[in-house]
């Protein structure tokens, strides 16, 4: 048998590509030839291949080689196609078991010994190869466990070219890589806690609310008031995640290759706390061939920015769509990449340059330096922050009085709650949350009574609102009602979500 294929698969974005590695040995001028669309490390693969082999004890004839990766239309990228590429050439040679390989996966990195590397992708590569029929599939023995995780297939896990080769030609038995054991995280193991922050009440009813209807929030304040306190602990009262958010969280971690490979399975709610010295395309994604950014990093969960003013004005506005949409849409010449996107924003930032503004007494900043300031938030960004909060500088007093604080376990008890009446008012929709309600069904679930329209229509005029925040306070309010239990909006939830968006008229004047 001179002419073999191996099925093999490549990551592009999100989306998982199947590559047939087409392999022809046969007699003619010696050499090694690889065709198919092919970046420089793919091309590299020849080398490393031939070298591998003949590390490995097995023996590479001087013939003519051919490699073909199919189809010639994709451009093919990483070094995954190394073991796919050494399978098919000793398959061509009559070496192996054509039987097994024939209905097998096979994705993995050699290097010069033989040794077989890690590679990124595996989890979403392995999804798809199942949903394709595939039951079967060889990957590094490092990624065997997150491989696991893909019940319905077998994986096997090999270490080196020469135990792949044993197990194909029948001369190895691979007991295929059992589910890695996951206990379930119900409470993030970082010893962070809300009992640790004394006073600041406001903010964290403000950070309740944000996380049981899924807002984004805006926490305005001096320095040392506890908003990164705050924030860092907000992934505490989050609900535990659902094993389909898990594999989605994970999917996205195992693109970039940040996965434990001992417990793959991502069981808490990512918190990405991002500088504000990050460009748009660490913070979206990007490349040439894109791959998730902080955004998708913290899909399920937090993505964190303090010294917000601080970030670059074009960095802030890559957020805008993403806010609305929950996914990331990145346009090149070769086609579209979408990452997953869903997660709640925290921001922080201080009030004025030094952060002591309003008060006039200690905050020595000019009017125009605080108005620029300021200034670097775009209305458009501001709208779609659905609470906006101040941090008020916390007193001696509030330090040194004793009083026992709520603790997470408490506040994450009553978001449960929230939650699950929202699961079961949304139920067979895509709506999750209460900030995911369209237009339609507010129209349905966030009716207001008399006296709730009198107070939007005053709310509206006095604070300038546009349509999105108005939409936006309606939303918070129908979340307020879930936290106290109520099936309808009560004037007193629609003045607390309403009290969320007067920072706008403190600070920015509108």
């Amino acid at each position: 048998m001179s002419f073999s294929t191996v099925l093999s698969a490549s990551m592009y974005g999100m989306k998982v590509e199947f590559v047939h590695v087409e392999a022809d040995v046969s007699n003619g001028l010696p050499g090694f030839q690889m065709v198919g669309y092919l970046s420089s490390e793919v091309k590299e693969a020849a080398e490393r291949v031939r070298t591998a082999i003949r590390n490995s004890g097995l023996d590479f004839p001087a013939k003519k080689t051919v490699i073909n990766l199919a189809p010639a239309t994709m451009k093919k990228r990483g070094a995954a196609f190394d073991l796919p590429i050494a399978v098919g050439i000793l398959l061509s040679l009559g070496k192996l078991d054509s039987a097994k390989v024939c209905s097998m996966l096979i994705v993995g990195e050699l290097s010069l010994d033989g040794k077989v590397r890690k590679v990124p992708g595996i989890l979403p590569i392995l999804a798809e190869a199942r949903a394709a029929g595939i039951r079967t599939c060889m990957v590094p023995r490092v990624n065997a466990a997150e491989g696991a995780l893909i019940e319905g297939i077998d994986v096997i896990g090999v270490e080196s070219l020469e135990e792949a080769c044993g197990y194909l030609s029948g001369t190895l038995c691979i007991t295929p890589a059992p589910y890695p054991v996951q206990e379930r995280a119900e409470q993030p193991s970082h010893g962070l806690d809300y009992a640790d922050i004394c006073g600041q009440g406001a903010v964290k009813r403000a950070a309740e609310v944000a996380v049981a209807g899924g807002h984004n929030l805006l926490l305005v304040g001096p320095p040392g008031s506890g908003k990164s306190m705050t924030a860092q602990r907000i992934p505490t009262i989050f609900p535990p995640m659902t094993l389909e958010e898990s594999m989605e969280v994970t999917k996205v971690y195992s693109i970039l290759g940040l996965l434990d490979s001992e417990r793959p399975l991502i069981r808490e709610r990512p918190f990405r706390s991002v500088h504000h010295t990050s460009t748009k395309a660490a913070l979206a994604g990007g490349g040439k061939v894109p791959v998730p950014g902080e955004i998708s990093l913290a899909h399920e969960g937090v993505l964190f920015l303090d010294e917000l003013p601080e970030f670059q004005k074009n960095v802030l506005e890559v957020l805008r769509q993403p806010l609305e949409d929950h996914q990331v849409r990145i346009t090149r010449s070769q086609g579209n990449y979408l990452f997953p996107a869903n997660f709640t924003l925290v921001a922080a930032m201080n009030p004025c340059p030094c952060g002591c503004y309003p008060d006039m007494n200690r905050c020595t900043c000019t009017p125009g330096q605080i108005q620029h300031y300021l200034g670097k938030l775009s209305q458009p960004f501001l709208d779609r922050m659905d609470i906006c909060v101040e941090a008020p500088r916390v007193e001696y007093e509030a330090l040194k009085k004793g009083r026992q604080e709520e603790s997470s376990a408490a506040i994450r008890e009553r978001v449960c709650r929230a939650r699950e009446i929202q699961n079961h008012r949304y139920r067979g929709t895509n709506i999750l949350t209460n900030a995911m309600l369209g237009v339609r069904e507010m129209e349905q679930w966030c009716k207001l009574g008399e006296a709730g329209e009198g107070l939007m229509r005053q709310a509206f005029s006095r604070l300038g609102l546009t349509a999105r925040t108005y939409h936006k306070i309606l939303k918070v309010a129908r979340t307020i009602a879930d936290l106290e239990g109520e099936a309808q909006i009560l004037e007193k939830h629609l003045k607390e979500a309403v009290g969320y968006r007067a920072l706008d008229k403190k600070y920015w004047g509108r």
